[in-house]
């Protein structure tokens, strides 16, 4: 029976590396931090320069936690820039596998299921994995390294641990190794899908280690995991039954659409509502732009942390299913007004969009007049025609305009950072 092979690349300090690239600087040998100089030195960076990790700064450490006998390069935050550099060398790895035994885990990240391609190429897994980080690197100057498994927990295991020890980068592990070489690895974090919750859990029943999740009660894991507990105990042997085939099946039971954002400074109430109106309109544009509709809207808010004050969350169910900014604002205000402290400063929020469905099942109540809404929906695709051709802020609302607006700013990031367009 022929034994599956799966592989995880991991471009290494990715931001870091393609800043380093970019300037044509070794990303090996230089120091340098990708982050916002224009944000305070709480401000985490997104990424540190392999150099800089080798003289012991953790890679998502905040700027002030650099020890100031350190002298490095600071890059501005490009994410456009990255995405480019990410979809290219995506466009290396089609060169080698076809896109349904690849699976994009994060923007620097992919594992790949290459157990029928191993006879077409006449390679081994490492040989295989060896010959695409070399391509990768010719090809954008990129290094990455790689975990090589004989399913998709050990290859990402065999990357986060055993890699870090290899000098071409690379590790490999099956059920038998894994067992010999890392059943008494410390710490558990170091594990995926192991945080620091569950490490502390397990810590207060004498659990230290794989092997002693392995050899422990399951009547006990159970008891402090529930079914949570199956997970833990298959990856403390080194098995996991999820394929690629299960991954790329996978279609969830609800759909949701969401939002989110950080504030560099507190807001008071009034302002609040201002930005919660400008994102509610955001992502209503983002469903008429994928022809979505809408029955329910979450939001979440959340205080300064030195109040102490729980954050405020609520649902409003709507009458309407709909993609109408007009429509959904009011119950996103009338819900954001009466969950919320006026008298509490406000640092974040989070908006969703709950139950999303095709926008054939646009659902009217008795209030509705169906032609403005209609001239509404239309107004919406034009916006987002103007948008798509002359850029995000090429046309506005008055509220984008106010005091306190936060859309034009948001516009120019991806992902809360810098586009660098």
């Amino acid at each position: 029976m022929k034994r599956n092979a799966y592989i995880c690349i991991d471009l290494k300090s990715f931001y870091a590396s393609v800043e380093c690239r970019e300037r044509g600087l070794d990303p090996m040998k230089t120091n340098l931090v990708v982050a916002d100089p224009d944000r305070t030195e709480k401000t985490i960076c997104l990424a540190v320069s392999p150099a800089m990790k080798a003289l012991g700064v953790p890679g998502r450490c905040r700027v002030f936690e650099i020890p100031k006998h350190i002298e490095y390069i600071m890059a501005t935050p490009r994410m456009q820039l990255y995405i480019n550099y990410a979809a290219e060398i995506y466009g290396i790895y089609l060169k080698y596998i076809d896109k349904d035994d690849i699976h994009v885990y994060s923007i620097d990240e992919v594992f790949m299921d290459v157990t029928d391609y191993l006879d077409m190429y006449q390679m081994t897994p490492v040989q295989l994995g060896q010959m695409i980080m070399r391509d990768v690197y010719e090809q954008t100057g990129i290094t990455a390294s790689c975990g090589v498994g004989t399913n998709l927990y050990l290859a990402k295991v065999a990357l986060d641990i055993t890699a870090k020890h290899s000098p071409e980068h690379i590790g490999e592990l099956d059920e038998s190794s894994y067992c010999e070489t890392l059943w008494k690895h410390k710490p558990l974090t170091d594990f995926w899908r192991i945080g620091a919750g569950i490490a502390k859990r397990l810590q207060t029943v004498g659990i230290f280690n794989m092997e002693g999740i392995a050899l422990a009660s399951e009547e006990m894991l159970y008891r402090l995991f529930g079914v949570d507990a199956e997970l833990l105990i298959d990856h403390a042997w080194g098995r996991e039954t999820t394929q690629m085939s299960d991954i790329k099946n996978y279609r969830s039971r609800a759909n949701s659409i969401s939002s989110g954002q950080v504030l560099g400074c507190d807001c008071d109430f009034e302002r609040g509502r201002l930005i919660l109106k400008e994102m509610v309109d955001l992502l209503c544009l983002e469903l008429v732009d994928k022809g979505l509709v809408t029955d329910s809207v979450t939001v979440h808010v959340g205080y300064n942390n030195r109040y102490n004050m729980k954050s405020a969350h609520g649902t409003a169910s709507m009458t309407v299913t709909t993609s109408s900014a007009r429509r959904i604002i009011s119950y996103a205000v009338n819900l954001y007004e009466r969950i919320v402290d006026p008298f509490t400063p406000i640092r974040r929020f989070n908006i969703s969009f709950n139950n999303v469905v095709d926008e054939a099942y646009r659902q009217y109540d008795l209030f509705t007049d169906p032609v403005e809404m209609e001239k509404e929906h239309k107004l919406q695709q034009a916006m987002l025609d103007i948008k798509d051709r002359y850029g995000k802020n090429a046309i506005l609302k008055g509220m984008n305009l106010q005091e306190g607006a936060t859309t034009m700013e948001r516009n120019r990031q991806i992902g809360g950072h810098r586009s660098g367009d």
